[in-house]
């Protein structure tokens, strides 16, 4: 249990609320209302919200440790898209509703354009729980700089989408849609953040996924008899244990890294860009190393419907696409450490 009160409470909830077992015998989304009003209750989903704008003013480590619990229970309601959403509006110093949100655009390549007369249009994909959300905080542009802007989810257009977890990730279209609110983004302030904060987020979710992976596949590893002895005492089995137990650490590393560095920076400078980076690439790579791993040691056991380990392995395998997947980072941190050429290569990296 993490010391972060915060985190405890979100931890108790999900323990409570979002059972995966529980959950994945459900034949209906009737849980999810129950969870969603006890995290609101908690204040989490505007957790990032300033108090004067009716959120809880929590810190940045406060979200990021909530995230990383939501990844070990694999939760699928939008909290850490709402909070992340609160996040972008305070920029603007725009007021969050209640209620669920989701932010656009979600992948680094997709753009939505603010015209002359105040309204929105684009096309952006794989928007997370979009066709759930009451509503959808947007960072726009046009030939001056960047706005943010509140929208009504109803005022777009939402087509149906999915996730490899099965949860919601859909395709919006802006048609001249009028927000609900809008500001001026901060001097500077891009999509770039907003991608460096997405991604440290499911940086995290991915970590806390592969560590319940890990303590599962560990437990059935010694619970599993084979040739009278516990396939834990093969050591086939205990080489690839060793190997995700490497892979979790990494993610976990990497990931609370580039949290770390975000919750401490008064900017989006290049350290938080190598730190996001990098945690995005690696926790990436961890997720689909892990993944086999974990299913390769349950067999054909953690392949049925009725076993949780898929709401885990497909969610952290899910989540590697959303601001950003690891072919797009890499190439990213490519061209960021080329431009700042081999001199400065080695005094970067050890400075981290």
């Amino acid at each position: 249990m993490s010391e972060n009160i915060v985190a405890e409470t979100a931890e108790r909830i999900f323990a409570d609320l979002a059972d995966a077992q529980t959950i994945n015998g459900a034949r209906t989304d009737a849980w999810k209302e129950p969870l969603w009003s006890a995290l609101t209750d908690a204040g989490l989903p505007l957790a990032w919200v300033p108090e004067d704008c009716d959120g809880s003013g929590a810190s940045l480590a406060d979200g990021f440790a909530v995230a990383a619990s939501s990844g070990k229970f694999a939760v699928s309601v939008p909290l850490v898209e709402t909070m992340l959403a609160g996040w972008l509006l305070s920029q603007a110093q725009l007021p969050s509703p209640a209620g669920k949100m989701t932010v656009a655009p979600a992948r680094p390549q997709d753009r939505i354009t603010l015209n002359s007369d105040g309204t929105l249009s684009g096309r952006v994909r794989s928007v997370p729980f979009a066709s759930e959300a009451g509503h959808i905080a947007v960072i726009a542009q046009d030939a001056k700089g960047h706005s943010i802007a509140l929208m009504e989810a109803s005022a777009c257009r939402i087509d149906i989408g999915k996730n490899l977890g099965s949860d919601a990730s859909n395709t919006v279209t802006f048609d001249n849609v009028r927000p609900v609110a809008s500001g001026s983004a901060p001097s500077g302030f891009t999509s770039v953040p907003l991608m460096l904060m997405g991604a440290t987020l499911r940086s995290l979710q991915i970590a806390g996924a592969l560590e319940t992976m890990l303590e599962m596949t560990v437990r059935y590893s010694n619970e599993r008899v084979a040739f009278e002895k516990q396939i834990s005492k093969f050591q086939a089995v205990q080489h690839n244990l060793a190997k995700l137990a490497g892979e979790v650490a990494a993610a976990v590393t990497a990931a609370g890294s580039a949290a770390d560095t975000i919750a401490n920076s008064t900017s989006f400078d290049d350290a938080v860009y190598l730190e996001a980076a990098a945690a995005k690439i690696r926790c990436a790579e961890a997720a689909e190393k892990g993944a086999a791993i974990a299913h390769q040691v349950h067999g054909a056991i953690g392949f049925s419907m009725e076993h949780i380990l898929h709401r885990y392995t497909l969610r952290a395998l899910g989540w590697r696409d959303d601001f950003g997947h690891e072919t797009y980072w890499a190439t990213e941190l490519g061209k960021f450490v080329a431009a700042r050429g081999a001199d400065e290569l080695w005094p970067l990296v050890a400075s981290r």
